[in-house]
């Protein structure tokens, strides 16, 4: 076996966080959600389940490089054991549905000793606690087996509680078979409502309870270790994660542009896979009928049928999706505002590679009636923040960036059909990308002075700057932003609003101001991968983007529930902190009043008869998301279906055009909606022009 190396990984870590990491590291956005899956079919044998050397050696390596080199202070001890002894255990079974409050009771000995498991790599106990954590699997699958051959009574009243993440660990083995009387009526309900035979139910529920016990018992000793040493690292915080070896390929394919299927970023919550983003270019965003939080519960390639992936490992469900260029895959998809029960659309894709020039910034005109005259404003639509690194390292003269592209893009709006009033950049949907990038892309618009600040794990801060003192517009500026801007979008966000350059409009940011980076644990990657939070960003002003995230100048009323969203959501983030400003010009007051212009734009969105469908349609999502039980009612089950239905295409399509996830075909469609949103902050740009705001004293 190979030894670790942590002395060489020392020197490479330490030359990231002193060298410019917008080189070095691809930024991201929120929690990777790590597949566990066995490559191999066959069940894996119990006497198989247990610590290997090589996971003794990583634990190790992992141990002291989070100790060392994690931007966060981190101490194994007491307090930090008893988290990691919840999430392990929360982990294993989040919905505390198959564990009993016995087995927790069972290993409670253990809730102050796992900092001694992992500094002293003796692993035994969770490999203890996974084996009673398959036979329990094993027990309920074979108790909702037995349900599909009892007549359920959808007359009687009662509840089913689905989401049971707060709940307690049933009692005794009778509870949890009460537990699970419900939730099999529950998914048999279910596929009633979606016009299932009783045949048709019983092969799809009996193949589900099948797979779900086969899975956990096809999961390898490789992959308890990583469920287990990740109950560690987000124990700690929310982006440090390790990678098995097997994981640590899949993780490479995932950063592959390259990759062919439907440009989607998933991950598990429950039973369901969900899409947190959809990737601009992609075939799930050309088709605009996908969006961030809708659930995938079905999947066919071509022609096939549908296959049930609820309870599926998202490894599998993956590997599923993919597929060559060309093909066809169908999708059974709960809408995010689809209550829980409702029954499932379809959607069909076609297979194809990220279109890179759908990445690219694009350029439009919104015209607005202001006192009835027509005003013009052009919009730069910037879907991430893109640089061709291996075209400019090779000296190419028209290689391409962001920054370029955008400032063509501005010649061409201020120069053709006299020009414009204003200029939006709409970063909504915008995840990040080129650290690089957001630097010079803000110098398009400022002379010249620090973009950001970054502060590494010693403390030591440095700032990007834009040195080049020209500037390709003046004119007046907005910037659009939602819940799933981020990263580089936060930087390049902030910055304009620091220096008082333009106004910051639409929703709180995501609020990741955390740098990571991925590095082997030994020399032939046996050993595995662990990405680290490393360093931080900082505003030019001093504050961090981190946890808050960039707030708007103007909040648009589809910030619902902003408290919740994006990092600020995440288990053990990191907080929200500052150092001291950097030396720059503003261009003017940043510290400026907007409430009268803020009075406008209320005024108008108040009597917008799309605007209030629009806050409707969020409403109907974030209770949705709240939600927690459901009806055993036939009856009211099919009434909730009936109600939700009735105009929900409308209102689900302006949340699309609200999140910057529609694009191309508004034009050709008898039926398509406008993007209120887009529109709404020309208006307030206007405003902004017309009423100048006053200086704070």
């Amino acid at each position: 076996m190979q030894q670790p190396y942590p002395r060489t990984f020392a020197r490479l870590l330490s030359t990231l966080i002193r060298g410019p990491l917008g080189n070095a590291l691809i930024l991201t956005i929120g929690v990777l959600s790590l597949s566990i899956a066995n490559a191999d079919t066959r069940t894996t044998s119990l006497e198989s389940l247990v610590p290997t050397p090589e996971h003794r050696a990583a634990t190790e390596v992992i141990v002291e490089l989070m100790k060392r080199y994690h931007y966060s202070e981190v101490s194994v001890d007491d307090k930090l054991s008893d988290q990691i002894f919840d999430r392990f255990f929360e982990t294993l079974d989040p919905q505390k549905s198959f564990l009993l409050a016995s087995d927790i009771e069972e290993f409670s000995g253990f809730r102050s000793m796992f900092d001694d498991v992992l500094r002293k790599e003796e692993l035994d106990v969770v490999f203890d606690v996974f084996r009673l954590f398959r036979t329990r699997v094993k027990e309920r699958a074979q108790f909702a087996q037995k349900q599909l051959t009892q007549k359920f009574d959808f007359t009687i009243d009662e509840d089913y509680v689905f989401d049971r993440e707060d709940a307690a660990w049933p009692e005794s083995s009778k509870a949890s078979d009460e537990l699970w009387r419900k939730r099999v009526k529950n998914d048999v309900l279910n596929l009633r409502l979606a016009e299932q035979t009783s045949e048709e139910i019983t092969k799809t529920l009996g193949e589900r309870y099948e797979r779900m016990e086969r899975r956990v018992s096809q999961l390898s000793a490789n992959d308890v270790f990583q469920m287990f040493i990740n109950a560690y690292t987000l124990s700690v915080e929310p982006h440090t994660s390790y990678f098995s070896p097997r994981s640590s390929e899949e993780f490479k394919i995932n950063m592959s542009l390259s990759l062919e299927g439907i440009g989607a970023a998933l991950s598990t919550e429950g039973e369901f896979t969900v899409i947190q983003s959809v990737i601009a270019g992609g075939p799930a965003a050309m088709s605009e009928q996908l969006g961030p939080q809708d659930r995938i519960v079905g999947v066919g390639d071509g022609d096939e049928e549908i296959v049930d992936v609820v309870s599926w490992p998202l490894a599998d469900v993956v590997d599923l999706i993919r597929g060559p260029k060309g093909s066809t895959i169908r999708l059974e998809i709960l809408p995010a505002s689809a209550a829980a029960g409702a029954p499932p659309s379809v959607v069909t894709l076609v297979r194809d590679k990220i279109k890179l020039e759908e990445q690219a910034a694009k350029s439009s005109v919104v015209d607005i009636i202001n006192d009835g005259k027509t005003e013009r404003f052009g919009v730069i639509d910037l879907p991430t923040f893109y640089l061709d690194s291996a075209a400019m390292a090779q000296g190419l003269p028209d290689f391409r960036s962001t920054t370029r592209d955008v400032k063509r893009l501005i010649s061409e709006l201020t120069e053709t059909d006299g020009g414009v009033d204003g200029i939006i950049i709409d970063l909504r949907g915008n995840g990040g990308g080129s650290l690089i990038e957001a630097t010079q892309l803000t110098g398009l618009f400022i002379k010249s002075g620090p973009v950001v600040q970054i502060r590494n794990a010693n403390g030591e801060v440095d700032a990007e700057k834009d040195i080049d003192p020209s500037i390709a517009y003046d004119g007046p500026l907005a910037v659009l932003v939602d819940r799933y801007s981020a990263s580089a979008s936060e930087i390049f966000a902030g910055a304009i609003q620091d220096y008082g350059r333009g106004v910051v409009l639409g929703e709180p940011t995501f609020g990741k101001g955390t740098v990571q980076t991925v590095a082997p644990l030994d020399r032939d990657g046996k050993l595995g991968q662990l990405k680290i939070t490393i360093a931080q960003f900082f505003r030019v002003n001093g504050d961090s983007n981190q946890h808050r995230g960039v707030i708007p100048d103007i909040l648009f009323p589809t910030a619902l529930d902003s408290d919740a969203q994006g990092e600020r959501g995440l288990d053990n983030a990191l907080p929200w902190a500052e150092v001291a400003a950097a030396k720059y010009d503003a261009w003017s007051s940043p510290d400026v009043s907007y409430n009268f212009v803020k009075s406008l734009h209320e005024a108008r969105y108040q009597s917008n008869e799309s605007f209030s469908l629009l806050i409707e349609e969020l409403e109907s999502q974030r209770e949705a998301r709240s939600q927690r039980s459901i009806s055993l009612l036939e009856s009211v089950r099919q009434a909730e279906i009936a109600e939700r239905k009735d105009g929900r295409e409308k209102r689900e399509e302006l949340v699309r055009k609200a999140f910057g996830r529609s694009s191309g075909n508004e034009e050709e469609s008898e039926t398509a909606v406008a993007d209120i949103i887009l529109e709404e902050a020309a208006y307030v740009l206007n405003d902004i022009i017309d009423h100048p705001p006053t200086t704070n004293p």
